[in-house]
């Protein structure tokens, strides 16, 4: 059961993230009619060249990983800035966001923040207030991959 309180969320966010990161790059499913704000976003977004591609390849890679069951942590780090972004959009930016992208975007919110508490354990090093120095480590010969202090 715990496996599939693990998986299922992963799985969600992961074909989620490749179906609109594939759709960034190839617009095999059009854009639904938008808020004046949304449009002159994405309008810019789309001016510019080389973001929306670029998201799209951010969205479909992530979105590959979790799938796939590999680096999830790495998978959740990159695109946490996207989810966020997500909710910004559909929260500041869409006059329709309360009936249709909002309720979206608070679940993507919500599998992120899950799967990153299920892997709580690979952020742990990054709430640590002191670094580890690896010089004093390394004359002492300890491993680096130990990670005891």
């Amino acid at each position: 059961m715990k496996t599939v309180l693990r998986a299922v969320p992963r799985v969600l966010l992961g074909v989620v993230l490749v179906f609109t990161g594939l759709n960034k790059l190839f617009w095999f499913v059009p854009m639904p009619p938008m808020s004046p704000a949304l449009t002159t976003f994405m309008s810019a977004l789309k001016a510019t060249g080389y973001f929306l591609p670029f998201l799209g390849v951010v969205e479909f890679v992530g979105g590959l990983l979790l799938l796939l069951n590999r680096f999830v942590p790495l998978a959740i780090t990159v695109v946490a800035p996207v989810v966020v972004n997500i909710l910004a959009v559909h929260s500041f930016l869409d006059a329709r966001g309360y009936a249709r992208g909002l309720p979206t975007a608070l679940t993507l919110v919500a599998l992120e923040i899950y799967l990153a508490w299920v892997n709580r354990e690979a952020f742990r090093s990054l709430f640590v207030a002191r670094g580890i120095d690896a010089s004093k480590k390394l004359e002492a010969g300890e491993s680096m991959r130990t990670g005891a202090a």
